[in-house]
């Protein structure tokens, strides 16, 4: 049962990530462009943003206790 549960957990984590990086993307074209004159960004450019930003700024720590 714990294995189950714990790759659910994963798929989650998972579907998450592809989920923000969509979201930032989206974000990023409708304001940055307009706001400091920069190109547009693809989704996998906002994906890989994603994950500079949550190793400088240590998000997505988990903690099991």
């Amino acid at each position: 049962m714990f294995f189950v549960r714990s790759i659910g957990m994963i798929v989650l984590a998972v579907l998450v990530l592809f989920v923000l990086a969509g979201l930032l993307m989206w974000l990023w074209n409708i304001t940055v462009p307009q706001v400091f004159g920069l190109k547009q960004i693809t989704y996998w450019q906002a994906f890989r943003l994603l994950i500079i930003a949550a190793i400088l700024f240590g998000g997505g720590s988990i903690n099991f206790h």
